[in-house]
Parts: C-alpha cells; structure tokens; sequence
C-alpha cells in the first residue's frame, strides 16, 4: 500500500507545481516558535529535549489520523474498508513532506536570471539553492550551485522516499517536521540578539537531530549518484572522505553528497565558455542527473509493487 502511494504521490509532485506554495507551512513557524520559548523556562535543560517534544507535537496529528482509520502506527495492517482513506491520506502526507520547493524549478529560475543577466535576481534564486552565502566569484557559485542541486535534492526528495518506504507517511512526515524545525532555528539564530546563546543551542540541537535521520538517505543518495552519473568518479569520491573531526553529523552528509555529486556530473571544462554559459550548463546538469536517479527509483519503486512487496 505505502509503494502504491508512493508512486501516486511523485506522479503529483510532478504534475501540481501550482500547489507546492502550500507546502512551506509558515503557519507552523508559530508552533515551532512557542516550543523554542518553552524551553527557556528550564535553562539547564539541553536543547535537545524541546527540540525532540516539538517533533513528536507536530508528527502526533498524523498518528491519531492513521490510528483513527483503523490501522498500526505504521500502516502494516488495517481493515479493507479503510484502505482507500489510508491511500489517499499517504499521498497528502507525501505531498506536503516533500519539498517544500522543487529544486528543478529553482535551477530554472537560476539558469534563467543568469541568461538575462539579472545580478540581484541570480544571488536570490543562487542563495535559495545553496541555503547559505553565495560566493562571489562567478565560477565559484557555478560550482557551489551544482554541489547544492545535489544536497538538497536529498533534504527534500530522496530521504523523504527513503523514509516513506520503511515507514509509511508518518516516518515520511516525521522527516519532513525534523527540517521544518531545523529551518526555523536556523532562521531564529540568524536574528537572535543577547539571549545567552539560547537560540545558538537550539539550532545545534535541530541540526543534530536533523543530521541523524539524514544519515542514512544520504550515504544512499550518493549511491544514487553513482549509478545516475559518472561512475567511476563518484564512486572514487565517495572513497574518498574529506570531512574534518570537528563537522557535525549533518556536515559530513551535506560534505559527502556535495563532493559524490559533483565527481558523478564529471564536467570538463570547454573552451571559450563563458561564466554565464558555465553557471547554466553545470546546474542543468546537476538538475539532470537528480532526475536520472529520480527515474531510477521509480522503476525500482514499480518493480518491488509489480512483485507484491506492498505494505
């Protein structure tokens, strides 16, 4: 049942691009915000701990949805009278555990800011791919940009299907409420001013969290990468860790994705190309390869549910 939903569910984020402003939940930046306050009540509580009670706050209305259908906590099992309910319930959930953006859509606003030249136009759509500063050295945010397309095609696709397959909607939406909080912690210690380092805590403990279900995903991912890719390459990369002692669980996942990616587009560089026509070549490309391994998933997805492996 999870894989039948899980087919359904890509083949909409495919088709309803017009709906994935929905998805970004701005009205949950308030429950999130409430659980972070509560937290300063108890100073000498380490931040994990109201990190993980807002997790389990927010994944609760998905489970007594599925408890209310009739079903487990993971879908396993439930009265043939529910199913259909059960199937359409996964495929929203899916829907809005993905995303929230569709990085395809953001390398075509990229490529089409660089093409007109649009400076103040290519550092906003660069920085909502990297998430982070944009270089700038025009070759240098060429490369952070494919290196990014790969990352995050992990944060908002590849690791939600992985999820989503071993757990069914809640595990997917679960995932999905990991990153919301991360975001919102990120964002809360980018503004915070004099607080004792409070906010700072908190965004260490959403990232950790965070880090650790992404774990896994990851390190498949840029399996994925391999296969979709330049072979060879990517599998040298992936050989080859250059994370340092001190990065976070997260930073070796974003690190080993960003460096497998890159390895497996396997660009050369061609004569007489400017920055412009590098930039656009290297993201369509990152954004290619992303849908290759999207293409791979799939068929694997529809092979295991031809062969009866549904939940």
């Amino acid at each position: 049942m999870n894989l039948i939903a899980l087919l359904i569910g890509l083949f909409i984020e495919r088709i309803a691009t017009q709906l994935f402003h929905l998805r970004e939940l701005r009205w949950l930046d308030h429950v999130m915000d409430w659980g972070f306050s509560q937290g300063r009540r108890f100073p000498r509580m380490p931040a994990l701990i109201p990190v993980v009670l807002l997790t389990v706050l927010l994944v609760l209305p998905v489970v007594l949805v599925i408890y209310g259908l009739g079903g487990t906590l993971l879908g396993y099992r439930m009265d043939v009278d529910f199913r259909v309910f059960y199937l359409i319930l996964a495929v929203i959930v899916l829907f809005f555990s993905l995303g929230p953006k569709d990085i395809g859509e953001e390398v075509d606003e990229y490529c089409r800011a660089l093409e007109a030249g649009d400076e103040e136009e290519i550092l906003h759509t660069a920085k909502a791919i990297i998430e982070d500063d944009v270089p700038e050295d025009p070759m240098e945010r060429a490369g952070r940009v494919e290196e990014a397309v790969c990352v995050r095609a992990n944060n908002r696709l590849f690791a939600v299907i992985f999820w989503f397959i071993l757990g069914g909607p809640l595990a997917a939406w679960a995932y999905r409420v990991t990153d919301l909080i991360r975001r919102r912690a990120v964002f809360n210690d980018a503004r915070a001013e004099n607080d004792g380092g409070y906010t700072a805590r908190v965004h260490a403990a959403a990232t950790q969290l965070h880090g650790i279900v992404a774990w896994i995903p990851a390190r498949l991912t840029a399996a994925g990468y391999a296969a979709a890719g330049h072979f060879d390459d990517a599998i040298a990369a992936l050989r080859a860790p250059t994370e340092g002692k001190e990065d976070t669980l997260a930073d070796h996942s974003d690190r080993l994705l960003a460096r497998v990616g890159a390895a497996a587009l396997a660009l050369q560089d061609q004569p007489d190309e400017d920055f412009v026509a590098r930039g656009i070549r290297g993201a369509h490309a990152a954004s290619q390869l992303v849908f290759r391994l999207l293409v791979i998933a799939a068929v694997l997805i529809a092979a295991m549910t031809l062969y009866g492996l549904t939940q």
